[in-house]
């Protein structure tokens, strides 16, 4: 039953990928200044908003950890591996970003890269929670699970600092697209159909990559404590 659920799951993410992947390269018209490049857009806009709800997941569950580790050890370390699998999959998003970014800016601006705001930011972002990652990867015990709940509270407080940097400071980045001024958003139907099913697929794609990993991490929090009790034991 659970591996049905899996591959129709599975399924149900390829044909949303599919789809979305045909309306923003088949469907959407081309934009009239940038050409083809902008349908660049339709993965690097919703990989950058998904990145931080994963990114958030991330900062509550940290929080979480940090209330509960002494009163409810079960429930924090449900909040750990919820913190662990978040930033996990945020990072894959914010990677994505990273790259499709360059691509997009080097037709248009003529440049891969430039220290601006909202590029820096970003950057920075990235770089806390891969420190994070490496953190729960090389370290271990209880006063790792603490400084690394600290360290993506830290994280977290970059992102609001990323999404306002366009609108705080002058960036080659281009202005918000949503919620930028009057004349923000998108006009042509057909163009925010591909961006609306895009933001879809990817968000089914990595909540479905947030409920395996939470779900591996939890078993591997069982297997820690079983070996934990055994060589207790032993002693």
């Amino acid at each position: 039953m659970k591996r049905m659920l899996l591959l129709l799951t599975l399924a149900g993410v390829a044909v949303l990928m599919a789809w979305g992947f045909h309306q923003a390269i088949y469907v959407a018209p081309t934009e009239a200044t940038m050409g083809d490049v902008q349908r660049i857009f339709y993965y690097h806009v919703p990989n950058a908003m998904l990145s931080f709800l994963f990114f958030a997941i991330s900062f509550v569950s940290s929080i979480l950890f940090l209330a509960w580790r002494r009163s409810a050890p079960e429930r924090a370390q449900a909040a750990d591996a919820w913190a662990l699998a978040s930033a996990e999959v945020g990072v894959v998003f914010c990677s994505v970003v990273l790259i499709t970014g360059p691509l997009w800016a080097r037709p248009v601006w003529g440049i891969w890269w430039t220290w601006d705001a909202r590029l820096t930011t970003t950057l920075i972002l990235w770089l806390i929670y891969v420190s994070y990652l490496l953190l729960r990867r090389f370290a271990d015990g209880a006063q790792m699970q603490a400084l690394a709940a600290v360290l993506s509270v830290f994280g977290a407080l970059d992102v609001p600092i990323v999404y306002m940097a366009n609108r705080w400071w002058r960036t080659q980045h281009p202005a918000p697209v949503f919620g930028g001024g009057p004349d923000s958003g998108i006009k042509d139907p057909r163009m925010l159909a591909a961006f609306g099913w895009n933001v879809l697929a990817w968000a089914v794609w990595g909540l479905m990559l947030l409920a395996f990993r939470v779900h591996v991490e939890r078993r591997q929090q069982k297997i820690r404590q079983k070996q934990t009790v055994a060589a207790l034991a032993g002693k």
